[in-house]
């Protein structure tokens, strides 16, 4: 089954698997909801889900079809190579992440190798989370804030829209900056954006 709210990108994956003669795309959603409904249907034994969906990501529709269908093979896929998405794919249950720039060259390996129980990430991806794998988390408030920062407002200004004091914006910042190993603001955001933490 193929999952994503692009008809183009559904179409794209449909002419890859069904010009393999031992697979067939039998369903397709353009959304989460949609999927899990597909996927009671039509069980499918690899569950192709784009990431970044309006509604519920894929990640909260990987996770709903899990819950009733705990077996489910579902390789995540997404145009972001930062290992933050990776990871919090593979902690929800993901057989396999795969960016959609890679499709035209991994898509049939994928779907093979998750459909034989492996567990299929791009080498890139596997060295980013293991560079990663010790990194303090940002909570969710140092996300927001961070966010924030990234849209360029100045301390005052992040305190307003989150409705905190300067002085409790400046300790998060202080923490984010320890956390993500950033020399200044900039540069967490920089690493922030790059390892899909935070998107503009």
């Amino acid at each position: 089954m193929a999952v994503d709210d692009h008809a183009l990108m559904r179409s794209g994956i449909a002419t890859v698997v069904d010009a393999e003669p031992d697979m067939r795309l039998v369903a397709e959603a353009g959304n989460g909801l949609d999927a899990l409904t597909r996927f009671r249907q039509h069980l499918p034994d690899v569950t192709l889900m784009d990431l970044r969906m309006r509604d519920m990501d894929g990640i909260e529709a990987m996770a709903a079809i899990r819950r009733e269908f705990p077996e489910a093979r579902i390789v995540i896929l997404t145009t972001f190579p930062g290992d933050f998405q990776a990871m919090r794919a593979m902690k929800a249950g993901a057989s396999g992440y795969l960016l959609k720039g890679l499709l035209r060259t991994d898509l049939v390996d994928t779907i093979r190798g998750v459909h034989a129980g492996r567990l299929m990430v791009p080498a890139e991806i596997e060295a980013a989370i293991a560079q990663h794998a010790h990194s303090r988390t940002l909570s969710l408030r140092e996300t927001q804030v961070l966010r924030l920062v990234a849209l360029g407002q100045a301390n005052r200004e992040v305190a307003e829209s989150l409705s905190l004091t300067e002085e409790t914006v400046k300790v998060h910042i202080r923490t984010i900056l320890g956390k993500l190993s950033a020399k200044d603001r900039t540069h967490a955001v920089t690493i922030a954006l790059k390892r899909g933490i935070i998107e503009l």
